[in-house]
């Protein structure tokens, strides 16, 4: 089946072994954006809307889904992760979120970056969502990724 690791042989999917790989510093950034009207927005910056303080319940469910990530994505590992961080910035129509995730191990921490950014964002939603339900969350996506055999790659 070429390169496509998670698959056997046969086509099974399957968890891939990674016992004999050697442990080595990795982290990984991803990001994403939920778009709003400017009046959304405000209450968001201020904390002023009806559900309190948004960032800090979408920061928390960030860095809670990229530890429960092994639980949600089927083949992936569970890891241990040394540390998840998400922030905020503000542009003129939305929240941008960007998380991070490292450890010291044998497998990367993409997905549990990717996981905290899509988490935080759908929580901006629902925190959010008495005041506009039209939001897009939009541009989720890999930024950066360091360790591994595979090296580091960073996005254009």
């Amino acid at each position: 089946m070429g390169n496509l690791t998670h698959l056997d042989d046969t086509g099974a999917a399957r968890m891939v072994d990674v016992g004999g790989k050697a442990e080595t510093a990795r982290s990984a950034t991803a990001a994403g954006r939920i778009r709003m009207a400017p009046a959304t927005l405000q209450a968001v910056r201020e904390g002023s809307g009806p559900k309190g303080d948004v960032l800090s319940a979408a920061r928390i469910a960030g860095i809670m889904a990229a530890k429960k990530t092994g639980d949600l994505i089927p083949l992936c590992h569970p890891l241990a992760l040394d540390t998840v961080s998400v922030d905020f910035a503000f542009s003129v129509d939305a929240v941008e979120v960007t998380a991070r995730a490292a450890l010291t191990g044998k497998t990367g921490v993409e997905m549990e970056a990717l996981t905290a950014a899509s988490v935080a964002l759908l929580t901006l939603y629902d925190m959010a969502k008495a005041l506009e339900k039209g939001m897009v969350i939009e541009n989720v996506r890999l930024l950066e990724k360091t360790g591994g055999k595979s090296g580091d790659w960073r996005a254009e």
